[in-house]
């Protein structure tokens, strides 16, 4: 059984990202923890009257937030498979980050799934150089982050970003992998070329790739180093309607740091017209 994160802001895109994660997983064993994190706040009004109001004001705002969840798990029921699917709510006292980690940790969470708009609490993560702070402190899971009013249809064919410069291992593919047998998905390897000729290591890491992925059907693609990477990958998406998915695994001491350094997660999370997978490598 997959367990799924969903936190929300009770925001239509933060639900678009819910129906689009019940989508993907709509024939899949799984727990979706829809989660809303927030803040208690401080008074400045010293005195145990404040205090007692202080503690009524929080009491219904904490009634409303488990309103609105119960009103999101009620929609989310009515568009997942009752049989496969179980819907269960979080509601932490604590910022969005914080939250986000400890479930991840607690729940064994293997996909986190966002909207990369919205408001409150989803705002704090996809704005500006935010997008790669949290996905840098959240690295022990994968996110997948779900464009402005994206709807699930299908799943032909999963663009996978590489530079050849890492020898994967299993696990580390398994994140798209996982997905792309779900839906019998195509997984188009993209490279970026720096030069003519691959160096002896990435092709020794191609090679590898190619057995890793031989049990899913595939291509290999090379980019025109003219291009960025983000350009060129969403050219690629704007051209084949058939793409579904980016998947970018991202590691920090090798040539796709170029990918930070052009600040790609925050460019691919605002500007893809489909969901942005990323999963972290440890090296």
């Amino acid at each position: 059984m997959k367990h799924i994160l969903l936190p929300t802001d009770f925001s239509e895109n933060a639900t678009n990202a819910i129906n689009y994660a019940i989508g993907l997983f709509k024939n899949e064993e799984c727990t979706f923890y829809i989660l809303h994190a927030y803040h208690k706040g401080t008074s400045s009004i010293g005195g145990g009257i404040s205090e007692e109001r202080n503690t009524r004001l929080y009491k219904d705002i904490e009634n409303k937030i488990l309103r609105n969840l119960s009103h999101v798990v009620d929609e989310a029921k009515r568009k997942s498979n009752v049989k496969k699917h179980q819907l269960k709510t979080l509601a932490i006292a604590d910022s969005l980050l914080n939250a986000i980690g400890k479930t991840v940790i607690d729940k064994g969470i293997d996909f986190i799934i966002m909207g990369t708009k919205g408001a409150t609490g989803l705002q704090e993560v996809f704005l500006g150089s935010n997008t790669a702070k949290v996905i840098k402190e959240i690295d022990f899971c994968t996110l997948i982050a779900v464009p402005e009013n994206y709807v699930f249809n299908k799943l032909n064919k999963i663009v996978f970003s590489t530079g050849y410069e890492h020898l994967y291992e299993e696990y580390e593919l398994q994140p798209f992998k996982r997905i792309a047998k779900l839906w019998g998905s195509k997984i188009i390897v993209t490279h970026v070329k720096n030069s003519l000729q691959l160096t002896p290591q990435q092709t020794k890491a191609k090679k590898v790739l190619e057995k890793k992925l031989k049990e899913l059907p595939y291509e290999m693609v090379d980019i025109d180093t003219k291009l960025k990477i983000v350009p060129a990958i969403t050219k690629m998406v704007d051209e084949n309607e058939e793409i579904g998915m980016i998947a970018i695994l991202d590691y920090w001491h090798s040539t796709i740091e170029k990918l930070i350094h052009e600040n790609v997660v925050n460019k691919m999370a605002f500007n893809s017209k489909v969901p942005l997978l990323v999963s972290h490598l440890v090296e």
